[in-house]
């Protein structure tokens, strides 16, 4: 059910000053002459701060970018909250592609509820593009011809990390896993690391999906006696066991918290004062060069806060959407899904990315440290660069896939 503002559905207008091409005179074939995208997210829970009325603003700027119309039709954004439930995002993805003619959702928050929607794409033959979720299951056992993932996935940030920390000699771990299918991913892809770099899981709890309390499953970590404390979480979950791991005294001990999928709004929350040291994997970062910047900049004139990447992963996502649209004449899923695999991207995203046939789009990753605060030059200046991680190491090789679209 679609609740509160966020219910509301956005058109929006072409304007003066755009090109010819989404300017012209209606052309190609679009079904019920308007083009509409739908974005399922928490707006009011623990991913909020990361998708939420940020996702929301990056694609209405990429709308606005685009010229509000594509082949002389209207764009519309239509947006709900799924309440992080399953079931939830499911009938709402149903109701939108049989009765709102939604011709694609272009992102679910979370990796539970994606994977539910997807189920309803492929019945219905629908496009989903995913900028937030991190299962790197979307694209192997879920994989489809019609999917694509965007941003990163559990693969690229466990390997990034995780790598990382076991070279420099941390190389115990114990993981506190949120209890569904992200968490259990997140811990797997990470485990995998670990031991094939030399070192060694002693043990895991998992915790329930947006947990106050974080004592007991602290206090296991500890008495594990790793060096590392894997949190194999996001959103306010990982917030909640970084701040309260102060109380056990965990850091001072000599364990290390590590967030496996730490965005910018967590450092935010933590302040570089705990948050200082971090090792963290992102696909993005808003002071990495012009480009960067000045996208962010506009971002943060909308909203009052800098993007994290998943933010900037939708207005990549939605951009490259509606180019597609565009290059195909019509937004018919099987021509529209030729021209978004078979067109390169290139913006300040990323630079040559390209969506391989299990539906991951590939691209650098980053290994950032979180600086202190007497580095930070002002408010949202927190990463330094360590390492970029290659488009064609960062994720999963086709040789390990498990998709069913791929030829071995």
């Amino acid at each position: 059910m679609v609740t509160r503002w966020w219910a509301v559905a956005w058109s929006f207008a072409a304007a003066a000053g755009f090109t010819s091409a989404t300017c012209a005179q209606p052309s190609g074939k679009i079904s019920d002459d308007v083009v509409k995208i739908g974005l399922l997210l928490d707006m009011a829970s623990i991913y909020s701060d990361i998708t939420g009325a940020g996702s929301i603003a990056a694609a209405k700027m990429a709308i606005d970018d685009f010229g509000g119309k594509v082949l002389g039709r209207p764009i519309e954004l239509i947006f709900a909250d799924h309440k992080n439930k399953a079931d939830v995002a499911s009938t709402q993805a149903r109701e939108w592609f049989d009765r709102r003619q939604v011709d694609a959702i272009l992102d679910v928050a979370a990796s539970t509820t994606a994977i539910a929607v997807m189920d309803v794409a492929r019945e219905k033959n629908k496009i989903v593009v995913l900028a937030s979720p991190a299962a790197a299951t979307i694209t192997n056992e879920a994989c489809g011809p019609n999917f694509v993932h965007w941003t990163y996935d559990t693969y690229a940030m466990a390997h990034g990390t995780a790598e990382a920390l076991v070279k420099r000699g941390y190389d115990t771990w114990f993981f506190i896993t949120a209890d569904y299918v992200f968490g259990y991913a997140l811990e797997q892809n990470t485990r995998d690391v670990v031991t094939k770099s030399g070192g060694k899981v002693l043990g895991s709890v998992r915790a329930p999906l947006n947990t106050a309390d974080f004592s007991s499953f602290l206090l296991r970590a500890k008495a594990s006696k790793a060096k590392v404390i894997g949190l194999a979480n996001a959103g306010t979950d990982t917030i909640n066991a970084i701040k309260q791991a102060a109380e056990f005294s965990i850091i001072r001990g000599g364990q290390r918290m590590v967030g496996l999928l730490v965005f910018l709004n967590d450092v935010h929350s933590l302040g570089l004062g705990t948050a200082q040291g971090m090792l963290l994997t992102a696909a993005f970062y808003w002071d990495m060069n012009n480009e960067t910047r000045n996208w962010a900049q506009r971002f943060f004139s909308l909203t009052g806060k800098m993007p994290n990447m998943v933010q900037a992963g939708q207005y990549s996502a939605t951009m490259h959407y509606l180019r597609a649209v565009e290059a195909a004449g019509t937004d018919d899923t099987a021509a529209v899904m030729q021209k978004m695999r078979s067109t390169p991207i290139n913006d300040f995203f990323t630079h040559n990315g390209h969506i391989r046939e299990d539906g991951r789009m590939v691209h650098d990753m980053y290994l950032f440290e979180v600086k202190t605060p007497s580095e930070s030059r002002g408010p949202w200046d927190y990463y330094k660069l360590l390492a970029t991680i290659p488009a064609d190491s960062a994720f999963m090789p086709l040789a390990e896939s498990r998709c069913s679209l791929v030829r071995k």
